[in-house]
């Protein structure tokens, strides 16, 4: 195998996915797996979190003799559309590589042309620009996805799962749940699961059903949005009922709610993609873009064409405090 790693990759989606095949090849009867890590130009990587990973070779020198090949992108995967890696790519998938993408990796396969009609994923913060970029892509919202030779995963500890599936379909169940066991990985989460599933929140706390099928009402309806009487009556409640429900777990109105997930949309496409701010506007439901640029401000601090020209770089990196909490 090989990882490519790009600038500000997420280093433990990385490492998630290498760890498995680690552990497989130290419990197994012999070893398996042998990865070699990418990169632009050769030497050290820094990450996301601003960690830097040293000795890599740059992505020309890989041979010939590999059987999988992962790209591992976080932050402005469109910054690396160079025209060499792209070529290079085609001609590993024209050789019979597997490709894959960790975290955001799926974008530079699909910039290559890689991902027409085959389904795929990248983190769910970056869905919807993915959606909008490649429509001949079947974007999907699941933890991992293998569709032959077309690999992806949404990053994290996704990462792992993918791994372990891998080792299942190659070398059986027993080494899979070895590798699992040894890695303290509870369970290996099938790649159909979604990546934010409806029925648990990581540290405890759950919305009632009822609120949740009211969001998930919204989150499908963003571009042409529904009056809040149809949202409550999806769901099975009045509007009243509805209306308590949103104050009491989120301190918003449901009007209120339902226009700060449609700007979080937009603001995934105002800071991922290249789309005109009037199509962005439309694409999450305003009716015009003054409306939308005025709304966006009040929300997030600052105008959308500025937002789009700071959006790009990493949080963290940014020279203000984020706008919101």
């Amino acid at each position: 195998m090989a990882v490519l790693l790009l600038p500000n990759f997420n280093l433990m989606a990385t490492t998630a996915l290498l760890d498995p095949f680690r552990a497989a090849n130290y419990l197994g009867d012999r070893p398996r797996y042998d990865w070699q890590l990418l990169s632009l130009a050769g030497g050290a990587v820094q990450a996301s979190n601003g960690m830097k990973l040293g000795e890599t070779q740059p992505f020309e020198r890989c041979g010939d003799d590999i059987d999988m090949l992962f790209v591992s992108a976080s932050w402005a995967p469109e910054d690396y559309r160079d025209p060499r890696l792209l070529g290079w790519l085609k001609r590993r998938a024209a050789a019979g590589v597997a490709l894959g993408g960790i975290d955001n990796g799926a974008f530079l396969l699909a910039f290559a042309g890689l991902l027409a009609g085959r389904r795929a994923t990248v983190h769910y913060e970056h869905i919807a620009s993915f959606r909008e970029l490649f429509p001949d892509a079947i974007a999907c919202e699941d933890l991992f996805i293998i569709d032959g030779t077309r690999l992806s995963c949404c990053g994290g500890n996704a990462s792992g799962d993918l791994a372990l599936e891998l080792i299942r379909l190659r070398d059986g169940i027993d080494l899979a749940n070895a590798a699992a066991r040894y890695i303290f990985h509870e369970r290996l989460r099938g790649g159909g699961e979604s990546q934010r599933p409806s029925y648990h929140e990581p540290v405890g706390y759950a919305a009632p059903p009822k609120l949740r099928e009211a969001i998930v009402c919204m989150e499908g309806n963003l571009e042409n949005p529904l009056p809040v009487a149809t949202i409550a009556r999806r769901a099975g409640l009045s509007q009243r009922q509805l209306e308590r429900l949103f104050r009491s777990h989120t301190g918003l109105t449901a009007v209120q709610y339902y226009q700060a997930s449609r700007l979080e949309r937009a603001r995934s496409l105002v800071t991922q993609t290249e789309m005109p701010l009037l199509v962005v506007a439309t694409a999450c439901g305003f009716s015009s873009q003054e409306y939308f640029a005025r709304v966006y401000r009040r929300h997030f601090g600052l105008q959308p064409s500025r937002d789009r020209r700071l959006g790009r770089i990493p949080l963290h990196y940014r020279s203000f405090p984020a706008p919101h909490a």
